[in-house]
Formats: C-alpha cells, structure tokens, sequence
C-alpha cells in the first residue's frame, strides 16, 4: 500500500512538472510584452520539495531539468544539474515552514531563484568550455526574480488545491 501511494504521488508530480514546462516554454516564452520568462517550474519544483522531502524533491528537480533539457537549445544536463540541487535543497525544509500564506512561499522562491543564480554562475565558471547564456547581474535576470517571486503563492494556492494528489500522505512519508 505504501509504494502505491508513492508511485501515484510520482505520476502526479510528473505531470504537473511536465505541464508547467511546456507552458513555460511553450506559452510564457512566445509572449513578447514580459521582461523575462518566469520560472513556473522552479515553484513547482520547490513546492514538492517543500511537502514531500529531499527524494521527490531532488526526482522533481532532475525530471523538471530533464524536460527543460529537451525542450530549450542550452547545453544538455545543466538544467538537470542545478534543478536537482535546488530539489535537494527544498526538500531539506520538508514540513518545516507553513507554506500556506504569501509571505513564506514569495521568500522561499526569492530564495531559490538567487541560489539559482548562484549554481549558474559556478556552473559557468568551473566549466568554461560550455557557452552558459547566464548572467545573473543582468536587468533580465532581476526580472525573473521578481515575477517568480510575485507568482509564487498563486501557484503554492494553486498546487494546494490538488495537494492530496502530489503529496504524500504524512504516515507513509519517507
């Protein structure tokens, strides 16, 4: 009973990755009014970290940096590489902080978003050969931040309405 509640939590959280992916890259990307694309996936990615622990969460981040692999032209395995950190890092404030209000998941995202920054910045430092088009001291980079920070507890709201789904349930929690 127990691996069924973790392989349907794993199906769930795929999906909701999987479609806040493409409607990042698919919708967000193609509307030329934003300053920069919001990282939808990055929230989402922090959200099950943030419920399920440092296992989904790192899964999440390396199955949200798969698919954003596959569907951007940057060097393939970064977006796994820096995801799965951020996953990782997530999941170690497993059902620490009370996400439900705005103020707490607009940190925690502003949070994430610079350790992003961060990651991409030794990243693009320790491996100078691949050509990384990051800089996080860029007016683009700043955008981003704020519109993550901003949607955030829309979609901590949002993904609370389907939390029975992507959420362990806490007795069968690792």
């Amino acid at each position: 009973m127990k691996d069924d509640t973790y392989i349907k939590t794993c199906i769930a959280s795929t999906l909701v990755i999987l479609l806040a992916a493409l409607i990042k890259e698919a919708i967000l990307s193609n509307i030329v009014y934003l300053p920069a694309v919001p990282d939808i996936c990055l929230i989402c990615v922090l959200f099950i970290s943030l419920q399920n622990g440092k296992l989904f969460g790192e899964t999440s981040g390396f199955f949200s940096g798969l698919c954003l692999d596959f569907l951007s032209a940057g060097p393939f395995g970064l977006n796994c590489l820096y995801r799965t950190v951020l996953g990782y890092c997530g999941g170690l404030f497993n059902k620490v902080l009370n996400t439900d209000g705005i103020l707490t998941p607009a940190l925690l995202v502003l949070a994430a978003s610079m350790l992003k920054g961060g990651l991409l910045l030794c990243i693009s430092i320790l491996f100078p050969m691949v050509h990384i088009r990051f800089s996080p001291f860029t007016m683009i980079f700043f955008w981003e931040i704020a519109e993550n920070t901003l949607l955030s507890p829309f979609i901590f709201k949002l993904l609370n309405l389907f939390k029975k789904f992507i959420v362990v349930k806490p007795e069968a929690a690792i």
